[in-house]
């Protein structure tokens, strides 16, 4: 495409939109950036944008500029946003970043291994980004982890191949997105409010399988990424690879006594299987986490990778913060920060991981119910410490599916809430308990986001460390 004079309207200042309007500018494009916000750091923002030439209008991201050619939107725009409307009724089309960057990548560019999911999107491509390392590949992790692929795309430094986590937002706004080999960990409900049903959320991550050239790598413990890879448009040849905790079938990775074992990139896949890594080199061997690993490891191989890598990439992996994260032991109780576990769905996965347990949850339900949540997982807890301000409903699906279970609801929403969770905890978990913080929850009741929430409890339990 030639940017030259080319206008564009980007959607939104931040981490995706700045970025997107220094490239457009710097391609010759002429630039206008529309935000909601009118605030300091907006204004901050358009400041530094300004002194480039980019032309920003602040408190107004519903009108479509005059002129407008092209729209690169934050990925977080709703669809329905009225400068979306206008822009539809004029035939102006409308990108995302991830898009832009798509198109931007020069020939022969290094290709893209994209992960998708409800959950452990970050943990896996971090995983994968270890694994491609640790097989001498230049790579990056890149997407919806804070690096912009923009400036994965047009910076000077060289990759050989990217690892790539994008959200449901991203998919949403990227149609032309046509990744080597691709992965869709897990489904469960959520951004509901954004997308509008669970099936139009579902057809968005189902995208990242459009033209996958090699692999198509589903869970085998989830049905619906499997119905995602049928529905797909795949090129001639890809292939679809599971992913099981079990012992794997043919086209599949999975575990054998303790082993991640490969049957899918093997010479005779229906006799033979190749061992990657043991489950102990899985930091830390929680079940979601092994998953997560073995879809790492299945998209890697897709690439070529060879086994030793695999293993030598898993042990080198260390987890991001918040993230079933073992903060201390007191008196034989073990403290673990899972505030990365903002639904319903990471709960479960994180509660499963341990037993018994005293949970600590609650924040922003964003309209889930935890009637399945508490039912899959009462029998493993010695307690639950609620705060947050939708704990109600988490302490009314207890009472309907673990009525047994003590409960010690926080009327609280203050900075010291926190600590007064973790001292309850304490009191009601014996020697061999664990006290997990898998809140269920979002985060912005109480706190900034999730990281702020996992340093308060931690902060909190080294106190009681201190103190004991």
């Amino acid at each position: 495409m030639n940017w030259q004079g080319k206008r564009v309207t980007v959607a939104g200042l931040g981490i995706s939109g700045i970025p997107a309007a220094r490239v457009l500018h710097g391609l010759g494009a002429v630039v206008t950036v529309v935000n909601d916000k009118d605030d300091e750091r907006a204004r901050a923002q358009a400041a530094e944008l300004e002194k480039l030439g980019v032309t920003v209008r602040l408190g107004d991201g519903a009108t479509l500029p005059e002129a407008t050619e092209l729209i690169v939107t934050a990925p977080g725009w709703q669809p329905d946003k009225p400068l979306f409307t206008a822009a539809a009724a004029a035939g102006v089309e409308i990108w995302g970043d991830v898009e832009l960057a798509w198109r931007l990548r020069e020939p022969g560019a290094a290709p893209w291994l994209a992960v998708t999911g409800t959950n452990g999107k970050t943990t896996t491509v971090r995983m994968l980004a270890s694994i491609l390392a640790a097989a001498g590949l230049r790579t990056a992790a890149v997407g919806n982890i804070g690096v912009s692929l923009l400036d994965a795309v047009t910076g000077e430094e060289t990759y050989d191949v990217l690892a790539v986590e994008l959200s449901s937002y991203q998919l949403h706004w990227a149609p032309s997105l046509r990744a080597h080999s691709a992965a869709v960990l897990n489904l469960a409900p959520d951004h509901l409010d954004w997308h509008g049903s669970m099936a139009a959320y579902a057809a968005d991550k189902g995208r990242v399988y459009e033209g996958n050239t090699v692999a198509c790598v589903y869970n085998a413990a989830d049905p619906a990424t499997e119905d995602l890879v049928r529905a797909a448009d795949v090129e001639e040849g890809c292939r679809a690879i599971g992913f099981t905790l079990g012992t794997p079938g043919p086209s599949q990775l999975g575990v054998v006594d303790g082993i991640l074992v490969d049957r899918a990139f093997v010479e005779n896949r229906r006799e033979q299987a190749q061992e990657l890594a043991q489950v102990s080199d899985v930091n830390p061997p929680a079940p979601h986490n092994v998953a997560n690993a073995l879809a790492a490891a299945a998209l890697a191989r897709a690439y070529g990778v060879e086994p030793a890598a695999v293993r030598d990439g898993l042990r080198a992996f260390h987890p991001d913060p918040h993230r079933i994260e073992r903060v201390a032991e007191i008196g034989g109780v073990t403290y673990i920060d899972d505030s990365k576990a903002t639904n319903t769905h990471a709960a479960e996965a994180s509660l499963a991981a341990y037993d018994p347990i005293v949970w600590i949850a609650g924040g922003l339900a964003k309209g889930a119910s935890f009637d399945d949540l508490v039912t899959a997982s009462a029998k493993r807890l010695r307690g639950v410490v609620l705060i947050g301000a939708d704990r109600a409903l988490i302490r009314e699906a207890l009472a309907r599916h673990a009525p047994e279970v003590p409960v010690v609801d926080l009327d609280r929403t203050d900075t010291g809430a926190m600590s007064a969770a973790v001292r309850e905890a304490g009191r009601l978990a014996r020697p061999g308990d664990t006290v997990l913080m898998a809140p269920a929850c979002a985060s912005m009741d109480m706190f900034v986001n999730y990281n702020k929430r996992g340093e308060a409890f931690a902060d909190a339990v080294l106190a009681l460390d201190e103190q004991a």
